[in-house]
């Protein structure tokens, strides 16, 4: 992080007493004082009053244009009118029932419409739990223990997912998990054929586990040919194919980034906008596979029925936002609008880059912008950066102190990202927030040159420009 004692830092602390001060309640109570890992900031991170639209509050008043967008949850933007009014409606009629309830038939009517791939479906209370169900049905449906997963891809927190998202590329159990579970999980580096097929000709894999647009929602981007080859090569070794559209699904487009890129997955794992933003997962697919949750299928064939229990699967609330959120995506625009925003935001982003010869860049696909920050000090033009002209660990290896610098710069200048860093565009940003934002980014760069943490490259300031 920037010293203690630099402009950034003690700036950030006078705008923000009250979030200071429940930060210091806050490390009392929780590990770190939070209770997501991507809260995780220095000297402390803000605490939120309200929001509505593309804009939220903190306790001191503060206003912030908002590109966490709820973890990926808000396509619709903060608060949205028609799905705060459905979930309101929802929870004066109770909360959990202990009981089926009309609402989850319409919820799993519209998800089946817009997954034209998918037969039946399975409702959760998170994507964590989504890809633990597809686990569990791809083992059960296939009689394979091995999953393979690309390495950078998020698929939750559970065991069999730890391993090859920020660490232990090599396959061994992150801290807490054991071995023998590590070792049922083969990765492979993304965008290389050879490894793939050879990961795929193996006869213990039951499932291969993707992000459709790339691992972190298109930080590391795959190759236009990688999904159709992947989806060809594991039906060819009878390897169930999961597409994780738990960012992706409802936000690429309405029938998902499944629909953009014409993919039919055998199992599909949801969450965020599925739920309207509320608490909530599920999984979709092939009838066959998902029979094996099922009592009358699973007792006319004579295999093991998948226990699958949940106090919250399906709850009512939850039902409610989802079906309104859903229905607004798919009878309107929101996915393009969102899109558009995306692509002038980057532009834009990249503009200031250049105007102020930095050698980072900003890129990205549909809703989302990520910031390659350059950790070789490649000589790079903003304009025409390809993130596929590069390593995977070079996009996502992000130098901590600046990422840190970054946001805090940011939120000075009332912008709030993520921290990978990058952001989610939704349906509720306009033109002004894109301007504004744009401008708030270029006043950042410029404090963080003040700082010292950011200089332009030697070719740069000699006027070259190298295209990567």
């Amino acid at each position: 992080m920037p010293h203690s004692n630099s402009h950034v830092v003690a700036e950030y602390r006078q705008r923000t007493p009250g979030s200071g001060q429940l930060a210091e309640r806050a490390r009392q109570v929780f590990p770190s004082g939070i209770t997501h890992d991507s809260r995780q900031m220095d000297p402390y991170g803000l605490y939120i009053a309200e929001a509505a639209g593309a804009r939220k509050h903190d306790v001191d008043g503060n206003e912030y244009i908002d590109y966490f967008g709820g973890h990926g949850a808000l396509l619709l933007g903060h608060a949205h009118p028609e799905v705060t009014q459905a979930a309101q409606d929802a929870l004066s009629r109770g909360t959990q029932f202990g009981a089926n309830h009309e609402p989850e038939v319409v919820w799993g009517e519209a998800v089946l419409r817009m997954l034209p791939a998918a037969e039946r479906v399975r409702f959760t209370a998170s994507g964590t739990e989504a890809t633990l169900l597809a686990l569990r049905l791809a083992r059960a449906y296939t009689g394979r223990d091995k999953i393979l997963r690309f390495k950078g891809h998020f698929h939750g927190w559970h065991d069999h997912m730890t391993s090859g998202y920020i660490s232990h590329f090599d396959g061994s159990p992150t801290p807490g998990v054991l071995r023998e579970v590590a070792e049922q999980t083969v990765l492979v580096d993304p965008d290389d054929p050879e490894a793939l097929d050879a990961a795929l000709a193996r006869e213990d894999v039951a499932a291969a586990f993707v992000e459709p647009t790339g691992g972190s929602f298109g930080m590391i981007p795959l190759h236009p040919d990688t999904l159709h080859r992947l989806r060809e090569r594991t039906r060819a070794h009878g390897v169930l194919l999961v597409l994780d559209e738990v960012i992706s699904g409802f936000r690429v487009a309405p029938g998902g980034a499944q629909a953009a890129f014409g993919i039919e997955p055998d199992l599909t794992t949801l969450a965020k906008i599925v739920a309207g933003g509320l608490p909530g997962g599920a999984v979709a697919g092939r009838k066959a596979i998902l029979d094996r949750l099922d009592f009358t299928e699973t007792a006319a064939t004579g295999v093991p029925k998948i226990l699958h229990p949940g106090t919250f699967n399906a709850n009512p609330v939850s039902a409610a936002a989802g079906i309104t959120a859903l229905r607004i995506i798919e009878t309107g625009d929101a996915c393009d609008r969102a899109n558009r925003v995306a692509e002038d935001l980057r532009r834009q982003m990249n503009e200031a880059l250049a105007r102020r010869d930095l050698n980072w860049a900003v890129y990205g696909t549909f809703s989302a912008f990520h910031l390659f920050m350059n950790p070789h000090g490649r000589n790079i033009d903003p304009v025409n950066f390809d993130p596929h002209a590069v390593t995977w660990t070079e996009l996502k290896t992000k130098p901590a102190e600046e990422v840190n610098a970054l946001r805090l710069a940011l939120l000075l200048e009332g912008v709030d990202i993520s921290g990978w860093p990058g952001g989610l565009t939704s349906a509720a940003h306009s033109q002004a927030d894109v301007d504004a934002t744009a401008e708030a980014f270029d006043h950042a760069l410029e404090r963080l040159v003040r700082e010292g943490l950011l200089q332009a490259s030697p070719a740069q300031r000699s006027g070259a420009r190298v295209h990567t």
